[in-house]
C-alpha cells in the first residue's frame, strides 16, 4: 500500500506496557477532505488519527503507529476507559450527519480493508475489537454511520456481522447482554441501542430495543462470547 506521509503533531506517548488490540473507525464529519486534514494537523484543535483515508483511496499517515493519537476521547469499550492508549484511529473522509451524510465508496473500502488486513497481521487484532467511534462513545458519536459496511468488512475477517441463521429469538437482558458485547454499562441505554443498531440494524436507527433489534443484539453477544 502507498502511504502519503502527513505528520500530525498531535499525539503523545502510549504507556510503556500497552497493547495495541483495538481499532476504531471515524468519519471525518467535515465539509471537504482539506479541511479535516488540516484539523488533524493543527496542533490547536489537539485532535488526530493515525490514518486518513479520502473518497478516491488514497491513504495518509498522521501519526506513527508507536504512537498514542487523540481520536477517541472520551470513551468506553469492556470497561476500559484508555482506549487511545490501545487503538489505532482511522479517519475516513465523509462530511458526516452534519453536512450531507453518505455512503462510502468503493476506492475508500478497498483502501481500507488493504489498511486494515495490514494491522491485523502486524497487531494481533481480532474481529471483535474492530469498532466504531459510536461503539466507544455512543453519547457523543454517530460515526462511521448507518451507511458504513460493516457487513462487507466481517465478510473478509475484519469485523464482526452476525449470520442470518445466528439471528432467532433471545430472552436475555438487553442492558447485560450489550455491556457483554462491550458498551458502556452507565450510559442511557437509548445511547447504546441507538449506537448498537447504527452498527449492526441499519434500517432501524430508532433507540428502541423493538423485538428484530433485541434478537439482533443476542446473535452478536453469542458471536462475541
Amino acid at each position: 500500500m502507498k502511504l502519503i506521509e502527513r505528520p500530525s503533531p498531535n499525539f503523545g506517548p502510549r504507556p510503556a506496557a500497552a497493547v495495541i488490540d483495538t481499532v476504531v473507525l471515524h468519519y471525518t464529519g467535515m465539509r471537504t477532505a482539506a479541511e479535516a486534514i488540516e484539523r488533524l494537523c493543527d496542533p490547536e484543535a489537539e485532535v488526530s488519527a493515525h490514518y486518513a483515508i479520502d473518497e478516491v483511496g488514497e491513504v495518509l499517515r498522521l501519526v506513527d503507529e508507536s504512537r498514542r493519537a487523540w481520536h477517541a476521547g472520551r470513551s468506553s469499550w469492556l470497561g476500559d476507559t484508555d482506549i487511545n492508549d490501545r487503538s489505532i484511529g482511522i479517519e475516513l473522509v465523509n462530511p458526516g450527519h452534519e453536512f450531507g451524510y453518505r455512503a462510502f465508496p468503493e476506492p475508500q473500502m478497498a483502501a481500507l480493508e488493504e489498511l486494515l488486513g495490514g494491522l491485523v497481521r502486524r497487531h494481533g487484532i481480532p474481529p471483535a475489537r474492530i469498532l466504531g467511534h459510536s461503539d466507544v462513545a455512543p453519547t457523543r458519536k454517530h460515526d462511521p454511520g448507518e451507511l458504513f459496511d460493516w457487513r462487507r468488512l466481517a465478510g473478509k475477517g475484519l469485523a464482526i456481522w452476525p449470520d442470518a441463521k445466528d439471528v432467532g429469538d433471545t430472552h436475555g437482558d438487553t442492558r447485560a447482554m450489550l455491556t457483554a458485547i462491550g458498551y458502556d454499562a452507565d450510559a442511557p441505554l437509548a445511547s447504546v441501542v441507538t449506537a448498537f443498531q447504527r452498527r449492526f440494524a441499519q434500517d432501524t436507527v430508532t433507540g428502541e430495543p423493538d423485538p428484530q433489534t433485541r434478537r439482533i443484539i443476542g446473535a452478536v453477544y453469542r458471536l462475541s462470547r
